[in-house]
């Protein structure tokens, strides 16, 4: 065969394919037109195993992508280590490649009885990356002229050799990737997800409908005040569903400006308008297969509430710029602290929009309605700011601390407690912590004033009147995970010794209950 026309040939079964099983499949079919070769492989040394790896098998009947490990004995590390260093410039024939040690046990791992071999370098910048081996395994063993058809084949060979290794990296950096994001998607589901305080107490009829709405794919709104936690309800019912493993993509509807709304819900393609210098996702394609969040959708202007209402019925987006029709598979989960009904009324909020977002209205009751849920959240929050402000022990409450909180109204709900926590870990890093620097009682006799029909309660009356409540809750329960004590953030016995003090009667005393 000309060498010209043979050098053509070799080179489009090479290169034709990103596969390299397939194009060495390809290569081995046209070189048996050539030479009587009947198997060839790609192969690299890998000095830190001290063994030989397989990255491509091409066969008569097959090519296959491998990672084959063929450990190597002492002397034939050493041969190998020889030829390293060597570099062997041509295509090397070995006509009886049974005396070859190194040869013999790669023949014997790999099941091939070659009666001729020829093998070549691969180089990539001037480093060895591996070798080209070619069996004969018939009677007719290669020649001379063979290996100078082969040596032509050095620097395709080498190429594909070199973007295989490349590829197979990538891939190896991506299923890391894959395995980092399923961690750290766990680590977000056990700190965010799973964690939501008050889910047997205040919040307990909020996650039940969270249970019963997470399985479905229906649209989910969650109604309430500012920093009420209507975010953290979002990622329970995401990470309680088929989708946790995909992504929760959070939008702040209010922080967007209108100019860019449809740029950041959407994306946008190259040179959609001036600064658009590449393609960009949108948030929603982001969140595909999984669910977008937005919050403060009471905040979005008309023209967006349009464009948000063709995405909700077709699940189906554009980028701007584009004419590609775009399919999402997303669950959509809106939230608001405002009365979308009123608004609606008034004509500052879509009727249609409302309709499609209000299939499974969710109330995320304030916290000055739910303040059972305060002790358990105080000691959440001094743990994690604990942590977030690297002190060096959780300090602990002052007498009468939670009292304090407990006669506080939260105008600010679960966000302004977090920040009072975080306050008086900074201003008091060792403890106790005191709240009585912040006000808060003065700010709760002043809203009381408002209303001259109010008593005010004497300090053991609000006490009973709360554990009463814990008590009610818990059925009675003092001990254990699910028990008042916990709720309350208390030792089991300060409770006890509070009851007897404040005439609650607990154990044996209670009629036909005696498990505290």
């Amino acid at each position: 065969m000309d060498k010209n026309i043979f050098f053509r040939e070799a080179i489009i079964r090479i290169c034709g394919n990103l596969e390299i099983e397939k194009a060495m499949f390809s290569t081995l079919h046209f070189l048996q037109k050539a030479m009587p070769v009947s198997w060839m492989a790609l192969e690299h040394y890998d000095e830190k195993l001290k063994s030989t790896r397989t990255i491509a098998i091409a066969t008569p009947n097959e090519g296959r992508k491998v990672d084959l490990l063929t450990p190597l004995s002492f002397d034939a590390q050493q041969m190998m280590k020889q030829r390293i260093a060597n570099k062997f410039r041509k295509a090397r024939l070995l006509k009886d490649p049974k005396r070859h040690i190194l040869i013999r046990e790669m023949a014997n791992f790999h099941g091939i009885q070659p009666t001729s071999l020829m093998d070549l370098s691969l180089e990539s910048e001037g480093q060895l990356i591996g070798y080209l081996v070619l069996a004969s395994e018939g009677r007719e063993p290669f020649t001379k002229q063979h290996t100078e058809l082969i040596a032509m084949l050095r620097e395709p060979f080498a190429i594909a050799m070199s973007n295989s290794l490349k590829h197979r990296e990538i891939h190896k950096l991506k299923d890391l990737l894959v395995d980092d994001n399923q961690y750290f998607q766990s680590e977000l589901q056990r700190l965010s997800g799973d964690e939501v305080i008050g889910a047997n107490a205040g919040l307990k009829d909020v996650m039940q409908k969270v249970q019963q709405v997470a399985p479905l794919d229906s649209p989910v709104l969650l109604l309430g005040e500012t920093g009420s936690g209507k975010d953290v309800v979002a990622k329970a019912i995401h990470y309680s569903s088929s989708r946790s493993r995909s992504p929760l993509i959070s939008v702040n509807c209010g922080a967007i400006p209108d100019t860019l709304i449809d740029s950041e819900l959407f994306g946008h393609e190259k040179g959609a308008f001036t600064g658009a210098l590449s393609q960009r996702r949108g948030r929603f394609e982001r969140a595909n297969k999984g669910t977008i969040f937005l919050d403060e959708i009471g905040e979005l202007p008309l023209q967006a509430q349009v464009r948000l209402l063709k995405v909700v019925q077709s699940k189906e987006i554009e980028r701007v710029g584009g004419v590609k029709t775009i399919p999402l598979n997303i669950r959509i989960i809106a939230a608001t602290n405002r009365n979308l009904e009123e608004m609606v009324k008034h004509q500052q909020f879509r009727e249609d929009l409302w309709f499609r977002l209000n299939v499974f209205p969710v109330w995320i009751p304030p916290l000055r309605e739910r303040k059972v849920d305060i002790p358990s959240l105080v000691q959440h929050f001094i743990n994690a700011k604990t942590k977030d402000l690297k002190l060096r022990a959780i300090p602990d409450l002052s007498p009468g601390a939670i009292d304090t909180l407990l006669r506080y109204h939260w105008p600010g709900n679960v966000r302004e407690l977090e920040n009072v926590i975080e306050r008086a870990l900074i201003l008091n890093p060792s403890g106790p912590l005191r709240f009585d620097h912040l006000h808060l009682v003065k700010s709760q006799k002043a809203m009381e004033k408002q209303d001259p029909a109010k008593e005010i309660d004497t300090l053991d009356e609000v006490n009973s009147r709360h554990i009463r409540r814990v008590l009610s809750i818990t059925k009675g329960k003092i001990n254990g995970t699910d028990g008042a004590a916990v709720l309350l953030g208390i030792n089991p016995n300060t409770l006890r010794h509070r009851m007897k003090k404040l005439g609650i009667d607990y154990g044996r005393k209670v009629n036909n209950r005696s498990a505290f």
